[in-house]
């Protein structure tokens, strides 16, 4: 992981809100009360803290500012290059005195108006000097607008900067713009670089990291480089070569043969001349990128030429497609081997590995005499490997094999792997299953005969007359009850005609059971309908027990009825267990003053818990005197 964390930097606020906040915090965490009529060693104390306090809280914020930023020199160089690059150095540094600076001032502020201060005889005197020295303390923070306003720009871009880790192993991309460094990169790792057809599409350096012999790799992404000298290079380009400069990586020079980024073979071997010097003491691999669109054995003379003085140079040419992803893995490891095996060689010129070189024996042993030892292996061991021997069984064939021997004319059959008690059914018609019976149990071999017995038989039903008179079987009391059943039908029609002509109005309707029916208008109607009805008093609608006006209330009867049922005319609650009138009196007094805490906050009731509004504590908690601090 990354030494530097860039992210943690406080945030940087403008002028303005940091006097604010000053202010702000002095006015809320010292007391504001004050009378003349105080000893003038308490109002002289009373100033001097606000003093104190508005110095204490400017000194502890710069100092965090400062604290938080890095310093150039502390730092490693490929970072504090690529600082200067991109906030440029000298403006950075000036930024940061000229902050070291205001904290000295407002502390030398501070210190004077507290020694003016102790010879204040009045409380106008003390306050205009606490006025004036807060004043003059906020003056200086305003002056700092512009430092203030660069150091938030500076933090904002410092936590966007990718943890870049200058010790680890590492793979750095460069080369021209629009050759494909960012297409490798996303090939080989977890990054997701934006890629566009044309140049400069990245602007900075981009990281991404990935595995290789179970150690942890970071590749770098740098932006592309133009062929122009070093004054000329923009900012963009500048973060390459700083990162070409001094990180120790294996360098990864793309070309691109097919010349598609708009600059030939030749101009890209003239810009890897002049940046060789930055490639010193680093593994070095050319990577001829593109070979989908032209191969290396495609090339002109003169190019191929190029690309052989790479390799007699003892630099190692490897084509590759990011587009096909070929020779991609063949680049990768071979980076990694080279900065591997250069890595290890660093070590071991270094003077640790000394040390534990003197930690280490290695112990061989010294043959005794000159009569030879092979190594002994059991005989049941050796039947063992012999049956676990699976080169010399045969290979069962697979279903795979047999679709591609056949190809087109070879169709799927499960059934033949079927493992059944009688192989000879393997075949056999799978039965069809309906609610758990064999629908096969229940068909017939002979339906089709009994159906054509069946057909015959109706038709000579139907020559017969079987079917023709359908009414010559009714007797006499049906057919009067078809009569009544049509009458009943034809009265109701007329009913539901009547009542729709009255109803003109749509009105909610009163449902027919709960309508009140006359008995007599009911014996009128059936017996029109022809219905005869016996035993007229014994009917149910004629036992119904009617409504009477002299019918005793069911309630009076349970005041008369001697049980334990409670009384209709319950004492009021209120009055309930009281004795007398004074009895009362007395309770009324103490409803009253059990109520006025519920009246003294606004409360309807004991059940009443709306809050109205909810206000701040320091806005209602009391000033504070000389002294207290904490409002809580």
């Amino acid at each position: 992981m990354a030494h530097y964390n860039f992210k943690k930097i406080t945030v940087v606020p403008p002028a303005k809100d940091f006097v604010d906040i000053i202010l702000s915090k002095t006015q809320r965490k010292t007391p504001t009360v004050i009378h003349k009529s105080y000893a003038i060693g308490r109002i002289r104390q009373f100033y001097l803290r606000k003093i104190k306090y508005t110095q204490q809280n400017y000194h502890d914020k710069l100092t965090q500012i400062l604290t938080d930023f890095p310093k150039l020199e502390d730092i490693h160089p490929f970072y504090a290059d690529l600082m200067n690059v991109l906030y440029d150095k000298d403006h950075y540094k000036l930024a940061l005195g000229q902050i070291n600076t205001a904290r000295h001032l407002i502390d030398n502020v501070a210190k004077d108006y507290v020694r003016l201060l102790k010879y204040g005889d009045s409380m106008y005197r003390c306050k205009q000097l606490k006025k004036a020295a807060l004043g003059r303390m906020c003056t200086v923070m305003k002056r700092q607008g512009q430092s203030l306003a660069y150091l938030e720009q500076v933090r904002q871009h410092l936590s966007r900067l990718p943890s870049i880790d200058p010790n680890t192993r590492t793979l750095l991309i460069c080369g021209f713009p629009n050759v494909g460094k960012s297409s490798f990169i996303n090939k080989i790792t977890r990054a997701d670089v934006e890629v566009q057809p044309y140049a400069f599409t990245t602007k900075s350096l981009f990281v991404g990291h990935m595995d290789y012999k179970y150690l942890r790799w970071q590749v770098v992404d740098t932006p592309g480089i133009l062929d122009h000298s070093l004054e000329e290079r923009n900012t963009i380009e500048m973060q390459a070569i700083t990162a070409l400069a001094h990180l120790r990586a294996a360098i990864l020079y793309i070309m691109d043969v097919s010349e598609q980024c708009g600059q030939s073979i030749e101009q890209q071997a003239e810009l890897f001349s002049n940046i060789r010097p930055l490639f010193a003491n680093k593994p070095l691999i050319v990577c001829a990128n593109k070979i989908d669109v032209l191969t290396l054995d495609e090339l002109s003379e003169e190019n191929k030429k190029i690309f052989d003085d790479f390799v007699s140079d003892g630099i190692p040419v490897v084509p590759m497609s990011t587009l096909s992803e070929e020779g991609i893995m063949k680049v990768k490891t071979e980076a990694c081997d080279r900065l591997l095996a250069q890595r290890i060689d660093m070590k071991l010129k270094g003077k640790k590995v000394n040390d534990v070189l003197n930690r280490l024996h290695l112990a061989v042993p010294v043959p005794r005499d000159e009569k030879t030892r092979p190594p002994c292996i059991p005989e049941h061991v050796l039947q063992k490997r012999k049956a676990m021997d699976t080169s010399q069984q045969k290979k069962r064939k697979l279903e795979r094999d047999i679709e591609l021997e056949m190809g087109d004319e070879y169709i799927l059959d499960l059934q033949k792997s079927w493992d059944l008690a009688n192989p000879s059914e393997k075949f056999d018609v799978v039965p069809e299953i309906w609610q758990g019976h064999n629908v096969a149990d229940f068909v017939d071999p002979d339906i089709m005969k009994k159906l054509e017995e069946l057909e015959q038989e109706e038709e000579l039903r139907d020559k017969a007359g079987v079917y023709d008179s359908d009414m010559s079987d009714e007797d006499e009391e049906t057919k009067e009850m078809r009569k009544t059943a049509a009458q009943i039908r034809f009265k109701k029609k007329l009913i539901i005609l009547r009542s729709r002509e009255k109803r003109t109005v749509e009105k909610p309707r009163l449902p027919r059971t709960a309508k009140k029916v006359e008995r007599k208008r009911l014996e009128r109607e059936m017996e029109e309908l022809g219905v005869d009805i016996q035993n007229k008093d014994q009917t149910h609608y004629a036992t119904i027990r009617s409504r009477s006006s002299s019918r005793k209330p069911l309630k009076r009867k349970h005041e008369d009825a001697r049980s334990r049922t409670r009384s209709a005319s319950r004492t009021p609650r209120d009055k309930s267990g009281v004795r007398d009138e004074i009895m009362a009196k007395k309770v009324k007094k103490m409803a009253k003053v059990a109520q006025r805490k519920t009246n003294q906050f606004g409360k309807a009731g004991e059940a009443d818990r709306h809050i109205p509004q909810k206000k701040p504590r320091h806005l209602f908690s009391g000033k504070r005197k000389i002294g207290k601090t904490d409002r809580r």
